[in-house]
């Protein structure tokens, strides 16, 4: 929020997938946990100078970057609101359409004595999206905004909250059964926490540990293999039958966490996705939503919060 003087930065929210996804079409935390402190300073630093610099008066948006040096990029600064904004306003306690107004008015920032406030819970933004609808169509995510809506989740850890939106996406996660992982051969490099490779790791683990069996596709099996993670083969649809379609056409599989190929594979694998829409089995086709997701399965049945409503999550910020 700027008066063209000043700014007030209310948050900072953490895109759950990577850059390259458009900002609408991503899962979103506030606070943002996986930034450094140092990281968080800086950004909200770049965004006032660049309120101030551009004369904003009103909601302004700043996209940024993090590079793997830690350096943060400016991708773009929009000097108006977004559909975001009443989920954050929500989240963080503080009604910003109806400030910005103010500001616009002509009040002063410094007239409307906003503080920074911590946050003791999870807020988790999630895209809704239309697919369903059109089950001919490949739900792969990329800078061309797809979602029609969003939802919000909030709970006293990220998992809780990530598991939450997706119940409120209809996208509910399962919490028992099989869950198929088939991950593109790019994906399953590098070994840190985070790289993609860590990430395959971590959420497979972090699937077992929650109870659910897994499924994988020959090269996945393999990379899980090696890292001692045991899983089920299952053919793709040009191996022969029983296969992928199969499993999840008779209710075999409850979730499906697919990164696509790419058109320079020599097989086609948006069958995979289709018939996971088709039979409204939930879908996930990022490494970085994938662990999301096995965070917020464990958690879920690791036992839930008790339901709060949102006048008693603000109360928490007194």
């Amino acid at each position: 929020i700027c008066d063209g003087t000043d700014a007030f930065v209310p948050t900072v929210m953490e895109h759950i997938e990577y850059a390259g996804i458009h900002s609408g079409d991503s899962a979103a935390m506030i606070p943002p946990l996986g930034i450094s402190a140092e990281t968080q300073r800086t950004i909200e630093d770049y965004t006032r100078r660049i309120a101030i610099e551009l004369g904003a008066v009103g909601l302004m948006n700043v996209q940024y970057a993090i590079g793997d040096d830690g350096v943060v990029y400016v991708l773009e600064a929009n000097p108006r609101a977004s559909r975001t904004v009443p989920l954050v306003s929500k989240v963080c306690g503080i009604n910003m359409a109806g400030l910005a107004t103010r500001v616009m008015l002509g009040t002063r920032i410094a007239d409307l004595g906003l503080t920074r406030r911590e946050i003791p819970y999870v807020g988790i933004k999630e895209a809704v999206f239309p697919f369903n609808m059109f089950p001919e169509v490949d739900p792969l995510l990329g800078p061309e905004m797809r979602s029609t809506g969003e939802v919000l989740g909030l709970g006293s850890t990220a998992g809780l909250a990530f598991f939450r939106a997706e119940e409120a996406a209809n996208a509910a996660l399962p919490t028992s059964g099989a869950v198929l992982l088939t991950f593109a051969e790019r994906d399953r490099r590098g070994e840190d926490a985070d790289t993609p490779g860590g990430q395959i790791v971590q959420a497979a683990q972090t699937f077992v540990s929650a109870g659910m069996t897994i499924r994988a596709t020959g090269g996945t099996a393999q990379f899980l293999a090696r890292h001692g993670i045991e899983s089920r083969t299952i053919l793709k649809i040009h191996e022969g039958r029983p296969n992928i379609q199969d499993a999840i056409i008779n209710g075999d599989i409850q979730l499906v966490v697919n990164t696509p190929s790419g058109t320079t594979s020599e097989h086609d694998d948006s069958y995979i996705r289709k018939a996971a829409i088709r039979a409204r089995v939930p879908y996930i086709t990022t490494t970085t939503a994938a662990l999301a997701a096995a965070h917020g399965i464990k958690a879920a049945k690791n036992g839930k919060d008790e339901i709060l409503s949102l006048q008693d999550y603000h109360a928490l910020l007194e």
